[in-house]
């Protein structure tokens, strides 16, 4: 009971929450960035709640639960190293110039960047963004789908249509600001979830003689071969591509609001990767001790060690928050993958961009729900594990677009073919290791050559091709004066 009261009152205020941000939404502007209103703290919580989603509660500690910190470790060091240096380096070039070039989304940014009036690579990153998106939301739809079938013993499909439903509501109403707003309540709630958890799991065992070590040697052991430790850490090269993350950059207030919500995110950031993996490791201890349904045994899926703790150890009332603090980390990231296609649709997509701005606003909403029922399709179809869903396409954005945005803010000579040809390389490429190369006996993470490929398909083609006029040129190195001024 109490927890059908609890996810029935989360669920009310993110949909009063829709329904005020929808009547702040009256452009299709202010529903694709809000406006560029968003201060700091909102920012900096809203990018790191759309970064981490189901991922952080249920993937990351069910990883350490099953092998121990050495991907925790690994994959947290690479994730917060290349998270401070998108903001960093990244962030206030990127709101400058995006700006000063009138670009709303990550496709028209790179037409705008290298004068590409054919069309050519607003239609290759868009096309980029819908495949990629598509498979990520269908990740988030899959860790919903986890939660409702533990908390209320859900059947598999009516449980992903529950979670299909709750994030398109809100999201289909108040576009931007909605997720935003939403995302800066869920963030705080993920934080707070995984405080308490791993303090009361930790205080469930301590004392109890529970050798954690000997339940799973594997447990404290993070040491690993040069190709699993690179490969791991090299999930922080995908920061600098994720268009739902870089859509923050564009919306925040100033440049000058940059340097507060970079120290606001990394900190949240560090925090909750500490926690959860500490999650993971404490599961194993309690797990030795008390059962742990649907985790362990027959038909045990390990990415459910959050939840099985939560409902072992909270009361009723206060186990409904923490999980519906799961279904956040689902809603933040889902959210804001959503718009940011269907604002690749609307903004990118050229015999829609012309259409008027009413026009474009509505098939923004329609367009919520249909990528949607795309994802929902996957969700229902793939039997693969959360954290193998959000490495595929974490990695095709990193490797698409993550050494296309870091070149295009920081060096000047690099030109449209150039853009072109990374995104195709770093596109080709995680295609191909994902699905035909692997190293025996290792880990080896797609997105680690993919990045350097794509790397150096822009600076050989570059140097070869024509550069953008010097108008522009002289915008990238505004944007550089800019953020070193807002530092």
């Amino acid at each position: 009971m109490f927890l059908y009261v609890d996810f029935g009152l989360y669920l009310l205020l993110m949909l009063a929450i829709g329904f005020y941000s929808m009547k702040k939404a009256d452009t299709h502007a202010h529903f694709i960035i809000g406006g560029r209103t968003l201060g700091p703290v909102t920012t900096a919580i809203s990018a790191g709640a759309s970064d981490m989603s189901s991922w952080l509660l249920l993937g990351l500690p069910g990883a350490v639960f099953a092998s121990g910190l050495v991907e925790g470790v690994w994959i947290s060091l690479g994730l917060s190293v290349g998270a401070y240096l998108n903001w960093l380096i990244v962030a206030g070039r990127l709101r400058f110039l995006s700006e000063k070039l009138g670009a709303i989304t990550l496709p028209s940014f790179i037409a705008k960047r290298f004068e590409d009036e054919s069309g050519l690579l607003k239609i290759l990153s868009t096309a980029v963004i819908l495949f990629f998106f598509t498979l990520y939301v269908a990740s988030g739809l899959k860790g919903g789908t986890l939660l409702f079938a533990h908390a209320f013993g859900a059947p598999q499909i009516a449980a992903l249509i529950i979670t299909t439903l709750v994030v398109v509501s809100y999201t289909f109403l108040g576009g931007y600001l909605a997720v935003c707003w939403t995302d800066l309540i869920q963030g705080l709630l993920m934080l707070t979830a995984l405080v308490f958890c791993a303090l009361l799991g930790w205080i469930a065992i301590t004392g109890s003689g529970i050798d954690i070590a000997a339940a799973n040697p594997n447990a404290f052991k993070f040491s690993t071969g040069a190709v699993t430790a690179a490969s791991l850490m090299a999930w922080g090269f995908g920061y600098f591509g994720q268009p739902h993350i870089l859509a923050r950059f564009i919306g925040i207030r100033s440049v000058a609001d940059v340097k507060g919500a970079r120290r606001v995110g990394i900190v949240w950031m560090i925090l909750c990767l500490i926690l959860a993996s500490a999650i993971g490791i404490i599961g194993i201890g309690y797990g030795t001790a008390f059962p742990l349904p649907g985790v362990t045994g027959e038909g045990g899926n390990s990415e459910r060690v959050f939840l099985a703790l939560a409902t072992a150890l909270f009361h009723p009332v206060f186990a409904g928050f923490v999980l519906a603090a799961v279904l956040a980390a689902v809603m933040s990231t889902a959210d804001s993958q959503l718009l940011v296609l269907t604002s690749s649709l609307t903004e990118d997509v050229p015999f829609i961009a012309k259409l008027p701005d009413s026009t474009k606003k509505l098939i923004s909403r329609v367009g919520v729900v249909g990528f949607a029922l795309v994802a929902f399709a996957i969700a229902a179809t793939d039997s693969g594990s959360i954290l193998n869903m959000v490495g595929y396409a974490w990695g095709g954005f990193g490797a698409a677009f993550g050494p296309l945005v870091l070149l295009s803010l920081l060096w000047k000579g690099m030109t449209k073919w150039g853009a072109f040809a990374g995104m195709l390389a770093g596109s080709v490429t995680i295609f191909v290791v994902k699905n035909w190369v692997k190293i025996p006996g290792s880990y080896f993470y797609e997105l680690l050559p993919g990045f350097f490929v794509a790397l150096a398909a822009i600076v050989i083609v570059s140097l070869a091709t024509k550069k953008p006029s010097e108008e522009t040129l002289a915008a990238v190195d505004e944007a550089g004066a800019a953020l070193r001024g807002g530092r």
